[in-house]
């Protein structure tokens, strides 16, 4: 008997802007779109998910897009009467109202409860990957499901047809000119070096640019609009959202907000990326290329240990002067510490750095899918 449950509903409470309901926007679609699910994703805040997706009418409490019935989560406490489905999501330390948690116990036959959890390497989450909690007030019990970087995890988000098209896109010149075309730059393809530069803001950032303006080589930097453009705004006046202003060897453009098939090219086109947070750093993993990842903060500095576990399993092989110019450049990044020598190093090194991340990528690639192995652990869990 078929096993698979065909109902799911996805829950995202949107944090820190765009990470949350980029990682529930692409689990949502490859659902659908892969394993043929009936998707309904809650999310409370529509018009941060319509800068990943302008097709999103923030206006609208119920929409489809992708084969994916979105509905805004607006009030816990008028939660409407609805039936639970099969599979429930609370992705990335949302908590899903009470009423539907009262809906859930209610069913006839239960639905499986899913705790998908933020990305981090550190041991621990291995243990903790699949354990059950019963809750104490309901007749339910939650599942932990934590992605990661080993086959003892629910490894990453990774569309079937990503890669392909990725590798198809990096050994096509004419198909990487026109991707740049429609970004408005003509002559991407002749720096010497393409950055694309998405962070939160930082307070020695201007240390960064003035690598890139007084450098020896050409360097073209995009960057999303948004907080840290409106920075760059400041250090260099005259810069303006759309159009491409030179600052001595530093080209800089300010982009609007992609599509996130968009950014994946992005990512793809650049030599080197800055990624923030837990969907980019993932989608720059898979594009290959060097990356440095600004970790969200968290209190007490436990961000650092997070980041910590990641460099030594994502280093865990390389050459030592290797590892060490990483580790320096991360550092300094995401402790706010004057960027100049560690850039020099880590610039130093952005070739070898990019064929051991081919490799890193092989690795990962082997370990599956997130959605795949989200499917195959809940439909273990089915009692028929």
């Amino acid at each position: 008997m078929h096993n698979t449950p065909q109902s799911w509903d996805i829950f995202c409470a949107v944090v820190d802007n765009f990470g949350d309901i980029g990682i529930c926007w692409r689990l949502s679609r490859q659902l659908v779109a892969e394993h043929g699910l009936a998707v309904r994703l809650w999310v409370d805040d529509l018009a941060s998910f319509q800068r990943l997706c302008q097709d999103v009418n923030p206006l609208l409490a119920r929409q489809q897009l992708a084969g994916v019935d979105i509905w805004l989560w607006h009030n816990d406490v008028d939660w409407p009467a609805i039936q639970p489905a099969q599979v429930v999501v609370e992705a990335l330390a949302c908590t899903i109202p009470l009423a539907y948690q009262q809906q859930m116990a209610a069913a006839q036959r239960k639905p499986v409860w899913v705790n998908l959890e933020y990305l981090s390497a550190e041991s621990w989450v291995e243990d903790c990957h699949g354990m059950a909690s019963p809750q104490p007030q309901l007749a339910l019990t939650k599942y932990f499901f934590f992605p990661g970087f080993s086959e003892r995890t629910g490894t990453l988000l990774r569309e079937k047809s990503l890669l392909p098209v990725l590798n198809a896109f990096q050994h096509d010149e004419q198909a990487q000119h026109q991707f740049w075309q429609q970004l408005g730059i003509s002559n991407a393809l002749s720096f010497e070096r393409r950055i694309s530069l998405f962070a939160y803001s930082h307070s020695q950032l201007a240390s960064l640019l003035a690598c890139w303006q007084h450098g020896s080589g050409s360097t073209l930097c995009l960057i999303p609009i948004g907080t840290l453009a409106e920075q760059v705004q400041q250090l260099l006046p005259g810069l303006t959202v759309g159009q491409n202003a030179k600052f001595g060897a530093l080209t800089v453009k300010i982009l609007p907000f992609l599509p996130q098939t968009d950014y994946d090219l992005l990512l793809s086109a650049c030599d080197i990326n800055f990624v923030r947070g837990e969907d980019s750093i993932i989608r720059a993993q898979w594009a290959g290329k060097p990356f440095i990842w600004q970790i969200y903060r968290q209190e007490e500095q436990a961000h650092l240990l997070k980041l910590r576990a990641f460099l030594q399993r994502y280093t865990a092989d390389w050459p030592e002067a290797l590892t060490d110019a990483i580790d320096n450049f991360h550092n300094a990044w995401n402790a706010d510490l004057s960027l100049t020598v560690a850039w020099q190093r880590l610039d130093a090194v952005l070739i070898e750095v990019h064929a051991k991340n081919l490799l890193w990528r092989n690795n990962l690639e082997s370990l599956g899918d997130l959605a795949s192995n989200l499917v195959r652990f809940v439909e273990k869990k089915i009692i028929i």
